[in-house]
């Protein structure tokens, strides 16, 4: 209380000292704050973020292309579902040929996270070329008619707005709350809208919408599977009676089947819609997708490790099927590194590097030379070398520099031959390295895929290859090499073309040759012997294989072999391998897998056994305390007890728990109101997180469901 020594008695105003407005921070006040004790905290966000932003437009550039085709072939149909109305634009009855509604079964995959962005872009797609009326309907907003109705006007409603309508139109200011959710009323809103736009007062429309005079209304179920039978039944049912009047085409995103439709529509129902089916590109094949142009190529310097690669390959594989979700473990990856790694700071495009390994400080130049990775280039250098790496730090910027030079020339010679890897491990039997390039990707990073049983296996194989599989493959080889012309993989790129000029010499010198074995071989099958005679050819036409000399093939596809052997093991060895790969791969895959792999039984075991954990205010302690939560209390004392817990002794201890501070005895004694009311709600709490249940064999008791006890 601020009081006044004045002896007359009056009254005082004391004005609030100015409160200080809070500033809203940003990503980059986060970022900065947590590197308090780091140099060049700025530069690293600001290379985080300019990674980030290039992958990021790449992805939105590779979503857009993958769904081209699917959302070409949707308008294509949408436009042509209602031609009649653009026919006959007075004539309503004509429109429409038959009671059946135009319906897109769009089969999106089981990944429904990705489901969101997938209706996003084709909303904005439909309403760029084809109408301006889309809605979009989620199954939790829509569970009665009456709802579902509601939501269909208010977007509608909210389309009516953009258009370009005379202001005197007293139909169509209309506000939705005066207007009744009906279908009639719709088909009336329609007509009105559909005569303005088509009158000769109005205003042309731009050609570039792409839109006609008597645009189709999409309705999209987004979620069809959750949608209850009866509200879809009653809403098509009601739609179909409108056909004539209404240009209304429906869009079904399924993630299952389209047996779907027939499950939730009875044959009555479905023979009033139109059905035509089209599919999504599947999600396996989008995620090679992203990881063949994010991490499989030269225009990111970030990379990530194997073991990081395997858990976002894990967790899509076995969770979600999510892109998205992968696409955001990639982002939290990047983020943690350059928050991480002091030298993310030449984590940079090659232009930048010079300028910023240059501008190292002495302690960044330390963290250099602390790298586990430097530390075994340096004890392989001279003993003068060595001393000059450790004691001079302008030595060691040059020589930095340089390594991380060569460090993108590792990189940009490791992807093409990778691929050329690829494209020979993939046609074979069982693909002994996996049949994705990512798996073979993922193989190389964690170690010598030469050092492997696999990868032996696999030449064994390619040893046995039919000459058009081969010739077929070192074509692929030499498209994927010849961007590479006038680098350190021209070399590889001359052998190449070489072995097709070869194999394209053998085909015309031994197309005679085979001819004339062949025939040789019919002739003298076709003579007319024995058993025994026909047996003893046979053996011997056997062992003539097994004695003769290889031939020129033979020979050439030995060293075609041998070639990429070679190519193998001079540029796929593994990073670590490579000095300084710790400021480009991160490789902390626990904490990727803490962030992303939740386990929710282990947090909430722990958040309740020890609250200090999350709750920093409480003392650290496992004992029971009255100044932990009611919920950890009821915990604790409900593992003191069995598999049957009667509720008035829990009700007791936990009242002996929270009044233990109390200095009246009477308190410990009797259970007030209040003490009940927390208990009964503490009780509701572990019975919702389903520790504890109701049971009938007792009726004050309830049943323990977790482990431990009597």
């Amino acid at each position: 209380m601020m009081t006044t020594s004045s002896v007359s008695k009056g009254c005082f105003v004391f004005k609030p000292s100015p409160k200080k407005k809070k500033l809203s921070l940003t990503a980059a006040d986060y970022f900065i704050e947590s590197l308090k004790s780091s140099e060049d905290c700025r530069i690293r966000f600001e290379s985080y973020q300019l990674l980030w932003q290039q992958m990021k437009s790449q992805t939105e550039q590779l979503q857009e292309e993958l769904n081209k085709k699917l959302f070409d072939n949707l308008i294509c149909y949408l436009k042509k579902s209602h031609s009649e109305f653009q026919d006959q634009k007075n004539d309503w009855s004509c429109r429409v040929r038959s009671s059946e509604i135009p319906t897109a079964a769009l089969l999106l995959g089981v990944n429904v996270t990705d489901h969101e962005l997938t209706f996003s872009s084709l909303s904005d797609t439909l309403h760029q070329h084809v109408t301006p009326y889309v809605v979009l309907l989620p199954a939790k907003e829509c569970p009665g008619i009456k709802q579902l109705l509601q939501k269909l006007f208010s977007q509608l409603m909210g389309c009516e707005a953009d258009l370009d309508l005379d202001e005197e139109d007293d139909h169509a200011s209309i506000p939705q709350r005066s207007m009744k959710c009906s279908m009639a009323s719709l088909s009336g809103w329609y007509q009105n809208i559909a005569k303005k736009s088509s009158s000769p007062s109005k205003r042309k429309r731009p050609a570039s919408s792409g839109h006609t005079q008597a645009p189709p209304i999409v309705v999209v179920f987004k979620d069809l599977e959750s949608f209850t039978s009866s509200v879809l039944q009653e809403f098509i049912v009601i739609s179909s009676r409108y056909c004539k009047e209404l240009p209304l085409v429906l869009i079904f995103g399924i993630a299952t089947s389209p047996m779907i439709i027939h499950r939730l529509l009875s044959h009555s129902v479905s023979s009033l819609l139109c059905i035509e089916l089209f599919q999504s590109l599947s999600c396996t094949e989008h995620l090679a997708t992203v990881v063949d142009k994010l991490l499989l190529s030269n225009q990111f310097t970030f990379k990530l490790s194997g073991r990081v690669l395997q858990v976002l390959i894990t967790i899509f594989l076995y969770h979600d099927f999510s892109v998205q979700n992968f696409i955001k473990g990639l982002q939290l990856s990047a983020v943690e590194h350059f928050n991480s790694q002091p030298l993310s700071v030449l984590c940079c495009d090659l232009p930048d590097l010079k300028h910023r390994v240059k501008s190292l400080s002495h302690n960044q130049c330390e963290n250099i030379r602390h790298l586990a990775s430097f530390r075994s280039f340096v004890e392989n250098q001279t003993p003068q070398a060595q001393v000059k790496l450790l004691t001079d730090d302008g030595y060691l910027k040059e020589m930095t520099r340089k390594l991380m030079e060569d460090l993108h020339t590792y990189h940009e010679n490791y992807i093409p031959v990778l691929r050329c890897l690829h494209h020979f491990t993939c046609i074979l039997p069982k693909f002994p390295l996996g049949k994705q390039i990512r798996e073979l990707y993922c193989t190389c990073l964690e170690k010598n895929i030469w050092d492997t049983e696999e990868y032996n296996s696999a030449l064994a194989l390619l040893r046995m290859l039919a000459k058009d599989e081969l010739v077929a493959t070192l074509y692929k080889c030499f498209e994927v090499l010849k961007p590479y012309s006038g680098r350190q993989l021209d070399s590889a790129l001359k052998k190449t073309k070489e072995f097709l000029a070869h194999f394209k010499c053998l085909e015309v010198d031994g197309s005679e040759n085979v001819d004339n074995e062949e025939s040789a071989t019919q002739k003298d099958l076709q003579k007319k012997t024995n058993l025994y005679q026909l047996q003893k050819t046979l053996l011997e036409m056997k062992e003539t294989r097994r004695t003769k000399k290889p031939s020129k093939f033979e020979f050439l596809r030995l060293e075609v072999v041998d070639f990429l052997d070679g190519l193998v093991r001079a540029y796929l060895t593994r990073p670590e391998e490579q000095p300084l790969y710790e400021v480009v791969y991160f490789s902390a895959a626990s904490v990727l897998r803490r962030h992303l792999n939740a386990v929710p039984r282990v947090a909430l075991h722990t958040a309740l056994n020890n609250p200090s954990t999350y709750l920093k205010s409480l003392a650290n302690g496992r004992t029971l305390s009255s100044a932990a939560p009611d919920i950890c209390i009821a915990y604790k004392l409900h593992l003191e007890c069995g598999r049957l817990i009667n509720l008035y002794d829990w009700l007791e201890a936990f009242a002996t728990v929270v009044h233990a501070d109390d200095s009246d005895s009477e308190s410990l004694k009797q259970v007030d109101e209040m003490t009940h009311a927390r208990f009964i709600r503490a009780v509701s709490e572990l019975e919702l997180l389903g520790f504890v249940k109701p049971t009938k064999l007792k009726t004050d008791h309830v049943a323990r469901l977790t482990w431990g006890g009597c």
